[in-house]
């Protein structure tokens, strides 16, 4: 059994920006937080758009369609292969709170392996919906148009041998609409990707975004074999991935928050005093205290959440006693019961409001929102029954789930900002 990631070098695919035009308008955000109207108005603006081929959504077949447009714009010079084999460093420059941070890693190939191998690790549960529309994406491309984002555990080795690799001017570098300032660099070095690759012999890879893309780039794999379209060792056996140490200062993971909705005979008052069995509750008159509160409860290592039922005011949940996730989850590992999402979801949504696993996959009586203003404006037009607002789980915590064997639920994390679709693509041919 292989117990190592394998990572190399490739022959990227870019956009020649002298015959397609400014790198700015060429990219885009991943596609699965891409609405409609704004699909349009990228390629309004520039209809070599990546998101032409990411997200079809022309033509009688449109992923059909987006193989012979991608055969177009490589005919057409649109898009050309590097001459060599690269590692592209890549950085992402951007504010949260007031604070500018900056976070780089390195976009290379990651050979494919089975999760049950314990090389690349998932850490969150998936929806199989998303995985048919990329498989038949990928069958009629042969191509990822982005990277899957992963983390890794470093000794610090590894963001030296970056650093010191992108210490020149970067080969391209933009501010895209939201402020994030997009930079990358090639390494062209066969000796620098020789050391990498050893750096990662004994690592594994933990995906913190794209977890559908890989799932879908296995069974391309084996579809490919099965078929007769590739050998082992064949482009389709390795994936593009963006590495990132787990412990590099500029990571950030924001929280997804949770709304209910749709529960019948739904009393807020009642639901609260359940809480009390488990959960110090406390009334707080404004809904200004929220993040200062939940930051610092978070920071003293508290579990604890802002439910929000309508109004000004909110109630402060916080866990009473941690040990009685161990007594109602012995099977899950320590690090999974001490989720903050862990929490939630067993002693408020399951125990307390009757949403089961199977109703939180399906999303019926529970969805997820990114940011807290969402939340409670759902709330107050009575879109959803109620929210409760959660802390970001930590980077530690979800290295620790997957490092048990172990997912977490569906939507514990998100990573910001987002990576960046079209800086450079991988033709698996």
């Amino acid at each position: 059994m292989e117990t190592m990631a394998q990572i190399k070098a490739f022959r990227g695919l870019r956009f020649n920006t002298e015959k397609a035009g400014d790198i700015r308008t060429l990219t885009c955000p991943p596609y699965d937080i891409i609405s409609e109207e704004q699909r349009k108005a990228y390629l309004q603006a520039n209809p070599h758009n990546v998101i032409r081929l990411e997200l079809p959504r022309e033509g009688e077949d449109p992923y059909q369609e987006a193989g012979q447009v991608l055969q177009a714009w490589k005919e057409e010079g649109a898009l050309s292969r590097d001459e060599q084999d690269c590692l592209y460093i890549y950085e992402e420059e951007f504010t949260v709170k007031g604070v500018t941070r900056k976070v780089k890693g390195v976009i290379c190939l990651v050979k494919l392996t089975p999760f049950s191998e314990g090389v690349v690790l998932p850490h969150e549960f998936t929806l199989s919906k998303a995985k048919t529309d990329r498989f038949n994406l990928m069958k009629s491309t042969f191509c990822n148009f982005s990277q899957i984002y992963s983390l890794y555990m470093d000794d610090g080795n590894t963001r030296i041998l970056l650093d010191s690799q992108s210490a020149g001017a970067p080969a391209q570098e933009f501010t895209d609409e939201e402020g994030i300032v997009h930079r990358l660099w090639l390494v062209t070095d066969p000796a620098v990707t020789a050391v990498l690759s050893r750096q990662f012999a004994d690592r594994k890879l933990y995906i913190a975004d794209g977890h559908h893309r890989y799932e879908t780039a296995l069974q391309f794999r084996d579809y490919c074999r099965e078929q007769g379209l590739s050998r082992p060792g064949d482009g389709v056996d390795y994936v593009m991935m963006m590495l990132v140490d787990m412990a590099h200062p500029g990571l950030v993971v924001f929280p997804t928050h949770r709304l209910v909705r749709g529960l019948p005979d739904f009393d807020p008052k009642a639901a609260l005093e359940t809480c009390r069995e488990y959960f110090d509750v406390a009334a707080r008159p404004s809904l200004d205290t929220v993040d200062e509160e939940l930051t610092a409860l978070y920071d003293a290592g508290k579990k604890a959440f802002a439910f929000y039922c309508g109004g000004e005011g909110w109630t402060l949940l916080t866990l009473k006693d941690a040990s009685v996730m161990d007594k109602l989850l012995p099977e899950l590992s320590p690090a999974s019961r001490g989720l903050d999402v862990t929490v939630l979801h067993t002693l408020v949504l399951e125990r307390l409001f009757g949403i089961d696993k199977e109703n939180m996959q399906n999303q019926k009586n529970l969805t997820y929102v990114k940011l807290a203003e969402e939340a409670v404006s759902a709330v107050q037009k009575g879109e959803a029954q109620c929210a409760f607002l959660l802390n970001p789980t930590r980077v530690t915590e979800i290295r620790d789930v997957a490092a048990a064997g172990e997912k977490m639920p569906q939507k514990s994390t998100y990573f910001y900002p987002k990576l960046i679709t079209g800086l450079v693509m991988n033709d698996l041919r």
